[in-house]
């Protein structure tokens, strides 16, 4: 870890000197992970924004699987570099406050995404509402199993406020309008397992096992899915256990194709990105931010605007027909 710390921030020293010659914005974009398909995407929306611009926006985060602490330090070195703005998608929300403050209070705009209860941030920007995004995907869990039979959420890990909001979304949708169906337990966390697709198959193995009834899981990470997809082939129950949840076609594509998974939902995480700097742009350029405000991205044209929360409308249904719309 020590290691890591010294490379993020001789990284950057060297964007700092970068930006000296540099007439646009120096942002940090500080994600859940680095290294997986969602956050690579993400990356794409950070450089319509510098070539848009002319700024510089770097994306540093924990290797593979969330970890809250390394996030903690990379936030750190980016105040400490003094970067005009810190884009932000916190694993762990509550952690992520202190230093959150220290940097507004060091003249630093903050925006965050998937983390609408933060307190320190200027604004925080969601792709749609998030429980009704949880909603939309028990209906679609609901439809695969003709509205009935046991099912289990998976998350990433138990302190992403997003994961939590989508899955208050799903199980008040079902309680609502699917009376034949019913959580086998409350949610897990692929975490448990290290996180990851890796952790996502090891947890949805202990969950078959422990559960051989269960007909559905919803995944709310994007490694989920995939990771389920895996547990049910090798429990040889493809047809009578479906998963559903978010995902990127990139990574779920055999399972598409294979129909495994049938359906997966998502945002586009470069939409998410350049949004979050456009903001961060604005602010810093005095503009304002109003109910409506359109931040020129698909999506996110028309936000509605409660307290600090920016919510777009900005999500879609990916199947084995339409995958090839969205190959990334």
């Amino acid at each position: 870890m020590k290691k890591r710390f010294a490379l993020l921030s001789l990284l950057l020293i060297l964007l700092m000197l970068t930006n000296v010659f540099a007439s646009g914005l120096l942002i940090a974009n500080s994600t859940k992970t680095i290294g997986i398909a969602w956050w690579d995407r993400m990356k794409v929306g950070n450089q319509r924004f510098m070539d848009a611009t002319g700024s510089e926006v770097y994306q540093a985060g924990p290797v593979g699987a969330s970890d809250p602490a390394v996030q903690l330090g990379v936030v750190e070195d980016a105040i400490a570099a003094g970067v005009d703005a810190i884009t932000v998608i916190p694993a762990s929300p509550e952690s992520m406050e202190p230093a959150l403050k220290k940097a507004m209070d060091q003249g630093i705009v903050v925006i965050s995404h998937e983390a609408e209860t933060m307190e320190n941030v200027h604004y925080d920007i969601e792709a749609f509402d998030n429980h009704a995004y949880g909603a939309h995907m028990m209906d679609v869990l609901a439809a695969e199993l003709g509205e009935e039979g046991g099912y289990i959420i998976m998350m990433g890990a138990l302190t992403m406020t997003s994961h939590q909001q989508w899955a208050e979304g799903a199980i008040a949708r079902q309680e609502e309008a699917y009376p034949n169906m019913f959580q086998v337990a409350d949610r897990v966390e692929s975490a448990a397992q290290g996180g990851g697709s890796e952790g996502a198959y090891l947890v949805a193995k202990e969950v078959i096992a422990k559960y051989p009834d269960i007909k559905g899981f919803i995944g709310c990470d994007m490694v989920d899915p995939p990771g389920i997809a895996r547990a049910i082939e090798e429990a040889g129950k493809v047809g009578e256990i479906a998963v559903t949840g978010t995902c990127l076609v990139s990574v779920a594509r055999e399972f598409l194709e294979n129909g495994t998974i049938k359906t997966i939902m998502f945002w586009d995480p470069a939409d998410a990105g350049e949004a979050m700097c456009n903001l961060a742009a604005m602010i810093i350029n005095g503009e304002p931010v109003e109910d409506g405000v359109n931040l020129k991205v698909a999506g996110y044209e028309n936000c509605s605007l409660e307290g600090k929360v920016l919510k777009g409308a900005a999500w879609v249904d990916v199947t084995v027909e339409n995958m090839k719309d969205y190959d990334f």
